[in-house]
């Protein structure tokens, strides 16, 4: 299992947190230096229907300064992932890869079913 993490994200600490609380095993990746790549985001896309937005995060400066807002519904899924893969502020986090139950974000009870 791995998860991609912000060390100053409040959440990503959380899920952290819940991890080790419920002794899963886990590589922590910083998500900015090491964004997912192009391949991991395709199976986390997969995980979440297709659904692109899914993978922003739509709260960070990088999403409002480079407008994806607005560009992303005429952006091809190669062209979203590339972004992504290039740029981990982009990327909503936590995202953990953990075969075919790979989340993005932390809620409790939604990772309580995928992980236990």
């Amino acid at each position: 299992m791995k998860i991609h993490t912000y060390a100053k994200c409040d959440t990503c600490r959380k899920a952290v947190k819940w991890l080790r609380e419920n002794g899963l095993v886990f590589e922590e990746i910083p998500i900015r230096e090491t964004p997912p790549s192009p391949d991991e985001l395709q199976r986390m896309l997969a995980c979440y229907d297709g659904e692109l937005r899914r993978l922003f995060n739509t709260s960070g400066q990088d999403y409002r300064a480079l407008g994806i807002k607005d560009r992303l519904p005429s952006l091809s899924t190669d062209e979203a992932l590339a972004l992504l893969a290039a740029n981990g502020n982009l990327v909503k986090r936590p995202f953990l890869l953990n075969g075919d139950r790979s989340l993005v974000g932390f809620r409790e009870e939604e990772w309580a079913r995928a992980l236990l």
